[in-house]
């Protein structure tokens, strides 16, 4: 029998003195590293406990990739009760970084709390005030005032003077060694023992595209095809290019691209995917390979090698990166169909087994077999990524990456970064949560998601809790209201406002997000019997008049809303999302917030924190009104006293203009024709 290998656990470490358990982000016991990326603010939890009643805290600690302490964190107990702590990290660069938790006695908590008892009860006075001296003679030897801020290290001093000045009252002694400014700075630098830490866990820290971008999808045959007495000619990278700048002024920052590859003409589809082409029809993009070549070749009617190199550079003179699609698979006449027959699956009739997913069938597309040369197929296709990323692609799409084995992908995703660590990967894999989950695992930056057939309130809720929550640390979901495959029901009856209530919820729900071209045009004509559009774009070239995109005024709200992406850090998070209830099913509200610690040093005013909250309207045709029961401690915002729900902060938003003073229930009323959506920022008056 043949030898089976597989991972071993790694051994059990004692337990400690202060127990530190169930760390997270942890990917299969830091099996996998958790993701993060540069500026990205990652909570780490723990649960930290002790025998007995004294207290106990922890703090997170960022490791930087040499191996030593890059910061701290302070973590606060969450659920109280349950001894669960968090704290927040963010890593300031890329590479392969790690943390851990340390958990310890807490001298000072334990002594507040129990001298806060005795002098209440009259008890002990004396002795605790001496206990507290002790502790505080402690807190401000050289070498920890030495590390701490002048201002901390002042604030711990004066109350050192204080506590130990018998003149003074007892009451105002401990009152002194209680403040606010003395808590807040021994959370900075605290009094701490029996220090005890977790393992040391892995983060890898990409680049913040691979948390935030915005992606726009295009056939390059498309752009600039013309036709000519009945016959199509197809648009080049050249024709391409001249959409570029309408693209980036939008705001997108990726550029994706269907297969640039030659395309086979056995089996080759007609329109809307007939068997029947006719003369001009171009195939599917996806049917790759023909004695032009293969995945390493350019279509000739798309122009040369260096015609792509040339759009590359259009795009980076307009700020875009381009991400080039990544189909393994193959038409009847790729090269490798006669060069490497092991590479494919051969039925019992001698006949190569075409694509199907059924009812869906693909006769012009054979799939790869992983089995039975997968060395030689590997690195085929490391050599084919590595020459593009030559060429000066950047990302790739990768198409149903489920449909291959697991332990390839872990080998490719894991040689490419090696070599280009910047270069991010997304899955296309529509399929069951546990291969998604896994692609992520080892080494996908992104992935598509079920977004597009989240439509009611509950399933939207559900799923922005879902994506936004523990899961963030693996999978960063990218939110896609159309593909070039998919237009969901509730595209293909909601019209121009349908199309505005997906791309605000795309745009805000997650930091990555993407369109395909045409959803500017409102493209929303199915084809009979699926969830596609009619005359798709997979089997025929498809120009589009671009100057209506103003006309309906998606493309409007399209730059808007990445203008707004860019301007705050709030929605360039994924982990910082909460649902606030609503008295109206067809009404959904949701806020994300940064706080002002964790902000960029420019561009940010002041102290404040930036919180954005999204009042948005289901209904593409009707007007909705609700009231929105706001999580103000969510928010940053406290009630003043006596303040029941009397405006007391100011809502600006962002997308109209206007401005509410609101309480914590404001009422809105949200008509589709008008605007679909509320994007305030929201703060103090």
């Amino acid at each position: 029998m043949e030898a089976v290998t597989s991972p071993q656990p790694t051994p059990p470490a004692p337990i400690g003195r202060i127990p530190v358990l169930e760390v997270s982000p942890v990917v299969e016991g830091g099996r996998w590293p958790a993701k993060a990326a540069v500026g990205e603010v990652v909570p780490v939890e723990a649960t930290v406990f002790r025998e007995g009643h004294d207290a106990v805290s922890a703090t997170a600690v960022l490791v930087a990739p040499d191996g030593t302490d890059h910061s701290t964190a302070p973590m606060t107990d969450v659920a109280p009760g349950l001894d669960r702590f968090r704290g927040f990290l963010q890593p300031d660069a890329t590479g392969e970084w790690s943390f851990r938790v340390e958990a310890w006695s807490d001298p000072y908590a334990t002594w507040a709390h129990d001298a806060a008892i005795k002098f209440e009860a009259g008890q002990d006075v004396d002795l605790m005030l001496a206990e507290g001296e002790r502790i505080f003679d402690r807190i401000v030897t050289p070498a920890s005032q030495a590390a701490r801020t002048r201002q901390d290290a002042d604030v711990l001093a004066a109350a050192a003077r204080e506590l130990a000045d018998d003149a003074r009252p007892p009451e105002a002694r401990f009152a002194m060694a209680m403040t606010t400014a003395v808590k807040d700075a021994l959370r900075r630098s605290p009094l701490r023992e029996l220090v005890t830490a977790s393992a040391t866990y892995p983060l890898r820290v990409s680049r913040p595209l691979a948390l935030a971008g915005s992606w726009y999808e295009m056939f390059p045959r498309s752009e600039g095809a013309t036709q000519e007495r009945g016959v199509w000619r197809s648009g080049t990278f050249r024709t391409a290019a001249k959409r570029l700048p309408a693209i980036a002024e939008m705001g997108f920052d990726v550029v994706y691209l269907t297969p640039v590859h030659p395309i086979g003409t056995t089996f080759r589809k007609g329109r809307n995917n007939t068997l029947d082409p006719q003369p001009g029809d171009p195939g599917s993009p996806y049917a790759i390979g023909s004695p032009d070549g293969g995945h390493d070749a350019v279509h000739p009617e798309l122009g040369t090698e260096q015609d792509f190199r040339d759009f590359v550079s259009a795009a980076h003179e307009n700020d875009l990166e381009v991400a080039l699609d990544l189909a393994l698979q193959c038409s009847p006449d790729h090269p490798w169909v006669t060069e490497h027959p092991e590479w494919f699956t051969v039925r019992a009739d001698g006949t190569i087994a075409y694509a199907e997913n059924p009812p869906k069938k693909y006769q012009d597309i054979y799939p790869l077999s992983f089995d039975t040369d997968p060395e030689g197929l590997s690195a085929e296709i490391l050599r084919i990524v590595l020459l593009w990323i030559d060429r000066g692609v950047t990302a790739f799409r990768v198409d149903n990456p489920h449909t291959k084995p697991l332990d390839f992908w872990e080998w490719l995703l894991a040689r490419v970064h090696a070599e280009h660590p910047d270069v991010i990967f997304l899955s296309e894999a529509f399929t069951r949560p546990a291969m998604m989950a896994t692609l992520a695992r080892i080494g996908f930056h992104q992935s598509y998601t079920y977004f597009t057939w989240r439509n009611t309130k509950a399933e939207i809720e559900e799923y922005l809790t879902e994506v936004s929550g523990p899961a963030g640390s693996v999978l960063r979901p990218s939110f896609w209201p159309t593909t070039h495959d998919i237009l969901p029901p509730y595209l293909q009856h909601g019209g121009v406002a349908g199309f505005a209530v997906r791309a605000v919820l795309a745009a805000t729900g997650s930091p990555t997000w993407g369109i395909y071209s045409g959803y500017e045009l409102v493209e929303n004509v199915p084809r009979p019997g699926v969830e596609e559009q009619i005359d798709n774009e997979k089997y025929e070239l498809k120009p589009r008049d671009w100057s209506q995109a103003e006309v309906i005024g998606i493309s409007t709200l399209l730059r808007r809303l990445n203008e707004l992406r860019r301007a705050h850090p709030a929605l360039q998070q994924l982990r910082d999302l909460t649902v606030h209830p609503t008295t109206n099913d067809q009404v959904v509200a949701f806020s994300r917030r940064v706080r002002a610690e964790h902000l960029p040093a420019t561009g940010h005013a002041g102290s404040q924190d930036d919180v954005v909250l999204v009042v948005l309207n289901l209904d593409p045709w009707g007007v909705q009104e609700a009231t929105v029961l706001l999580d103000l401690e969510a928010l940053g915002l406290a009630r003043p006293d006596g303040v029941e729900d009397q405006p007391f902060f100011v809502a600006h938003d962002e997308l109209s203009g206007a401005t509410y003073p609101w309480g914590a229930h404001p009422y809105v009323r949200l008509e589709p024709r008008v605007q679909v959506a509320h994007l305030l920022r929201v703060g103090l008056a």
